[in-house]
C-alpha cells in the first residue's frame, strides 16, 4: 500500500542536523521480499567467463535499441506507456526551442539572456551527448563554459562540512559568452595545452594535454583579484530519470569519508539545499552533484545558461549581477497572464523535465565477447568497480512505470571522490573540494564518437580517448591508474574494449 510522502523514512546522515530522504519521488516502499530480491541481485560478480544475467539492459526494461547512428542517445524509454509519449515529445520540442530577445514577435520564445551561453538546451547537448571543446581559437565555446565564484559566503546551518563560495560580485556564477544585441558578452574563455608524456609498461607513449583557462576581454571590469574558475563540457543526458530513482539509502550506504574499509577509496556524499524543497538533499546532478533532482538541473539551466526565468529561478535577467545595472533592469519576456508570467513557465519547465528524465540509455554490444569479458575482469581486479559501482535498482514508483523497479547499470556510485591535483579545479562548491568530483556514470560512453562526432571525456574534455581519461585519474585513483599503466598490451586493449561496449 503506497503511503504518503511525509510518512517515508527519513536517512539520518551523521553530521547533519537534517535528515535526508527521497522526497522528489512517489516511492512505494520496498516490502521484506523486494529487498532480499534487490540484495541477491546486486551481489558482486564473481564468474567472468560469462555475462550476468541482464547485463546487456542497462536500464533494465526501460533499455532502448543501440544504434550506430547519431539520433542513439534520443529514443524514449523503451517502457513507456503510450500516453506519456506525447509529453516526451513535447519535451523533445521545447529542448530543441531556439529562444530569442525581448521584445519580439515571437511572444513565445521570447526572453533570452540578456547575458546568455547558448540560445537552446540542445546546443549543448548535441543529440543529446556530451559537448566538446573548442576545436581552434576562433571556434565557438558553446557547449562549455566557465563556472565562476569567489571565497566566502553563506553556509547552511543543516549542512556540515559546507566550503562557503560566493558568485562573482559582477560576473555572476559562469562566464557569459554571449548578449543580446547593444550589450556587451562578459568576456571569452581561453584555453591553452601543455603536452604530458606518460609511458606505458610495454613501452607505448601516451601524450596527456594539460589545459591553462585564462578569460579575456572582460565586458564588465576587472576580474575579482580571488576569482576562482572551472570549466565544464556539457555531459550525456542519457538515463537520468533512472539515476534520480535510485534510493538515498542506497547511495549513501556506499560513502565511506573516513576509509574506514582501508581500500584507499573515501567516497563522500554531496549535500545541497533544494530549492525547490527548502531542504537539504542529497546532490545527484552536475559534475560536482550540485542538483538534487532533474527538475532542479533543469530550471538551474534554464535561468544560468539562457538567462529565462522559471518556477525555481523567477528572476527574468538570468545570471546578471547588480554590479551589471543595465542588464538588471533590460527588456525582458515575462508578462501578465502568459506562460505564468515567466518566460518558461510551469508546464514548460515540467515537459522539459519529463524529456530529460525519459532519454533511453541504449542496450550493450558485445558483452559475450571473450575480450569484453577479459576488460571486465581487469575493471574489477584494478577497483575500478569501487568507484564506478555497476548496478543498482530503483525505487518502486507510484505512476511512473519507466523508473519503477528497474535494475540499472550505470557505473557510478554518485559520490564525490578526491581525484588528485592533476584534476583539480580548485574551486569548492557545496561540500565538494577543490579536488573532489561526482563519479560520472558510464553508460553510452562507447557511442560518444556516433553520438557526439569526438571522443573527449572528463569535467573539460582534456582526454581524447578512454585511454587518456584514465590517465588523468589521481588521489582515491591514483592505485587503479597506475594498475592500468601496468598491465600487458593485451589485458589494456580488452579493458578499453570493456569501457567502449558499455
Amino acid at each position: 500500500m503506497l503511503r504518503p510522502l511525509f510518512l517515508l523514512p527519513f536517512l539520518a546522515f551523521p553530521g547533519f542536523a537534517q535528515t535526508l530522504d527521497d522526497r522528489h519521488l512517489p516511492v512505494i516502499p520496498r516490502t521484506a521480499e523486494d529487498a532480499a530480491k534487490v540484495a541477491s541481485i546486486l551481489r558482486p560478480v564473481q564468474d567472468f567467463s560469462q555475462p550476468e544475467p541482464f547485463e546487456a539492459k542497462p536500464a533494465g526494461a526501460a533499455t532502448v535499441r543501440a544504434s550506430d547512428s547519431s539520433d542513439a542517445f534520443s529514443q524514449f524509454s523503451g517502457n513507456m506507456p503510450f500516453a506519456h509519449e506525447m509529453d516526451f515529445k513535447l519535451g523533445n520540442a521545447l529542448f530543441r526551442k531556439t529562444w530569442v530577445a525581448s521584445p519580439a514577435s515571437t511572444l513565445a520564445s521570447d526572453g533570452l539572456g540578456p547575458l546568455y551561453n547558448a540560445r537552446a538546451c540542445q546546443d549543448c547537448h548535441l543529440k543529446d551527448g556530451r559537448g566538446h571543446t573548442p576545436a581552434d581559437a576562433q571556434d565557438a565555446r558553446v557547449s562549455m563554459f566557465l563556472r565562476l565564484s569567489v571565497p566566502g559566503g553563506i553556509t547552511p546551518d543543516a549542512i556540515s562540512d559546507w566550503l562557503a563560495t560566493s558568485p562573482d560580485p559582477v560576473y555572476g556564477g559562469q562566464l557569459q559568452d554571449f548578449a543580446t544585441p547593444g550589450r556587451a558578452a562578459e568576456g571569452r574563455m581561453d584555453i591553452s595545452y601543455a603536452e604530458i608524456p606518460v609511458t606505458l609498461a610495454d613501452g607505448t607513449v601516451v601524450k596527456l594535454r594539460d589545459p591553462a583557462y585564462a578569460i579575456s576581454n572582460p565586458g564588465y571590469g576587472p576580474l575579482h583579484p580571488d576569482l576562482m574558475i572551472s570549466p565544464r563540457v556539457a555531459p550525456q543526458m542519457i538515463g537520468l530519470g533512472l539515476l534520480e530513482a535510485i534510493p538515498a539509502a542506497d547511495i549513501l550506504s556506499r560513502a565511506d569519508p573516513q576509509d574506514a574499509n582501508g581500500d584507499g577509496i573515501s567516497g563522500r556524499a554531496q549535500i545541497v539545499m533544494s530549492i525547490e524543497h527548502g531542504v537539504p538533499m542529497l546532490g545527484r546532478f552536475g559534475l560536482k552533484a550540485g542538483k538534487p533532482t532533474v527538475r532542479e538541473q533543469s530550471a538551474g539551466a534554464f535561468a544560468g545558461d539562457m538567462g529565462l526565468s522559471n518556477p525555481l529561478h523567477p528572476q527574468p535577467f538570468g545570471d546578471c549581477t547588480p554590479g551589471q545595472p543595465a542588464c538588471v533592469t533590460a527588456v525582458h519576456g515575462q508578462e501578465d497572464g502568459i506562460r505564468d508570467g515567466l518566460e518558461v513557465d510551469a508546464q514548460s519547465l515540467d515537459l522539459v523535465t519529463f524529456y530529460a528524465q525519459n532519454l533511453g540509455v541504449p542496450e550493450r554490444r558485445a558483452v559475450s565477447d571473450p575480450q569484453v569479458l577479459r576488460g571486465k575482469e581487469m575493471f574489477y581486479s584494478l577497483q575500478c568497480a569501487a568507484c564506478h559501482t555497476p548496478k543498482h535498482v530503483t525505487h518502486r514508483l507510484k505512476d511512473q512505470p519507466e523508473q519503477s523497479f528497474q535494475l540499472i547499470w550505470p557505473y557510478t556510485d554518485l559520490l564525490l571522490h578526491d581525484m588528485g591535483e592533476g584534476l583539480a579545479d580548485n574551486r569548492p562548491e557545496g561540500r565538494a573540494s577543490g579536488q573532489e568530483w561526482k563519479t560520472p556514470p558510464l553508460w553510452g560512453i562507447g557511442l560518444t564518437q556516433g553520438v557526439s562526432g569526438h571522443t573527449e571525456f572528463l569535467h573539460d574534455g582534456r582526454a581524447r580517448s578512454l585511454l587518456e581519461a584514465i590517465l588523468w585519474h589521481g588521489g582515491e585513483a591514483q592505485t587503479a591508474r597506475d594498475g592500468v599503466i601496468a598491465l600487458p598490451t593485451t589485458d589494456r586493449d580488452a579493458l578499453i574494449a570493456f569501457l567502449e561496449s558499455l
